[in-house]
């Protein structure tokens, strides 16, 4: 393949965003407008869709923990294009059977093909932008999942609308996903000196850190009740809209409508973390996405659509926000701490669906299900709420970064882009010491030093962390 058909920062950013609409937006949630259809020609009880949906999530859970742990032989890239031909695979195998025990076994493979995929393609597209200095094209990868959502529920509403069976709509996904394959495969170069990522020996202040702090263990807690609070609606949504007399025929709408709401999602909620801080922005975003979750039961279209597009427009932002916010609360190597995030999201995105297919069987419908996500993502927000003072270890009291004022940022010209890169990279700790400086007044002059410190490019080489979940 010639290089030069995939080295500007724009094409590569459009084919990492391919990467992902075919491995999240496809692979990892086609289940949810596919599903009424499923249930309806198969008599899937609430439980056994629910556990259809959970065995995803941990092949999704396995798979992100193994691909973070480095040590994988050969290339990033050669591991995402695998991935999602694997997610194509699992698709159109859908098709094929009847069987619940094949439907789980195949969702759960295509969990773990969705989470290589995240992990490697935003590794490498990641690194390639911030070595050339477009890092604010993140957001256009990122999109990628919102239109992955949005461009499954055009397709599945189309060939639904002409007839088409349960099967016929995992044959288009799976489709879909291979042409979406293509797209990346032209659009993300490899290199010869790109390999996948190795795992790092445990270092004496690594171990010394071992044991997380109160603040951290809080949002490691918050970060897992938000996997629960989410997926409940995330994954039953078209079923509540579908048997809702006042939406028929408006079950792949809503869904649509999720996947717009969600392709700007995480330019916007960074653009709010740069005024608010991380841990205030998270909270915003759960107390959000709750109230989503809640009028997403209460009947009508009006709370339907506005249900979606608020979930749609947190569950990625959160996402990204709780690893943020756990990368600025820890020091040295991230990747134990991002599996530990990655592990506790896991889980509770697990429990979610099959919660609420048996508590669907035994009630007759999901509100008690949404009801308690909806409490579980208002805990989340409290727990992970970290706007408080401190006191440093050399006893110089020092305030967090949801209290800086946001007008003392900005009088240091391209410090609030600066800084969104340079967490991007994992350079919390830099950020932090500028940031106090910002805080004082008088102390403006040396912070602009810093800050055109900060931009040598042997400070802003590349991330720290490949871990994107």
């Amino acid at each position: 393949m010639p290089r030069s058909l995939a080295t500007t920062p724009n094409k590569l950013a459009i084919g990492g965003a391919l990467a992902l609409a075919a491995a999240m937006g496809i692979g990892r949630f086609v289940y949810t407008p596919i599903l009424p259809f499923m249930s309806d020609a198969l008599s899937l009880a609430g439980s056994e869709a629910g556990l259809i949906a959970s065995a995803n999530f941990l092949g999704y859970l396995i798979g992100a923990l193994a691909a973070s742990a480095g040590g994988l032989p050969g290339s990033q890239r050669l591991w995402f294009l695998s991935a999602l031909a694997v997610s194509a695979a699992t698709s159109f195998a859908m098709g094929l059977t009847e069987s619940l025990q094949s439907f789980l076994a195949l969702r759960f493979v295509s969990g773990i093909a969705s989470a290589f995929t995240l992990v490697f393609a935003s590794a490498l597209v990641l690194e390639k932008l911030v070595a050339s200095g477009r890092s604010g094209l993140s957001a256009l990868h990122f999109a990628g999942v919102g239109s992955g959502i949005a461009g499954s529920a055009v397709l599945i509403a189309i060939l639904s609308a002409s007839g088409a069976t349960w099967q016929s709509l995992w044959f288009a996904a799976g489709l879909a996903t291979l042409v979406l394959l293509g797209g990346a495969a032209m659009l993300v170069p490899g290199g010869e000196e790109e390999v996948a990522p190795t795992s790092a020996k445990p270092t004496t202040a690594t171990i010394k850190r071992a044991a997380p702090e109160p603040k951290l263990l809080r949002l490691i807690l918050a970060y897992g009740l938000f996997g629960f609070g989410y997926v409940v609606t995330a994954t039953f949504i078209s079923v509540i809209a579908k048997s809702d007399p006042a939406l028929s025929g408006l079950a792949e709408a809503v869904w649509l409508i999720v996947g717009l709401a969600a392709a700007p999602s995480i330019l916007l909620w960074n653009r709010i973390a740069l005024r608010l801080g991380a841990a205030k922005a998270f909270s915003l975003a759960c107390l959000v996405e709750a109230v989503g979750v809640a009028l997403s039961v209460t009947g009508g279209l009006f709370s339907m659509v506005m249900g979606a597009a608020l979930l749609g427009a947190t569950f990625m932002g959160i996402t990204a926000l709780g690893l943020m916010d756990a990368r600025q609360l820890t020091k040295g190597d991230p990747r134990r701490i991002l599996a530990i995030m990655t592990a506790s999201f896991g889980l509770g995105q697990m429990v979610g669906p099959w919660l609420a297919g048996a508590l669907h069987d035994v009630t007759g419908n999901f509100a008690a299900a949404s009801y308690a996500a909806a409490g579980a993502l208002v805990i989340a927000a409290f727990l992970g709420y970290q706007g408080r003072e401190h006191v440093s270890k050399g006893g110089r009291e020092t305030v967090s970064d949801d209290n800086m004022n946001g007008d003392k940022r900005d009088k240091i010209d391209g410090w609030p882009e600066l800084r969104e890169q340079l967490l991007a990279e994992g350079k919390a700790e830099l950020v932090e010491a500028i940031d106090v400086l910002i805080r004082d007044s008088r102390r403006l002059e040396a912070a602009e030093a810093l800050r055109e410190l900060a931009q040598e490019p042997g400070l802003t080489k590349g991330p720290d962390t490949k871990t994107v979940h």
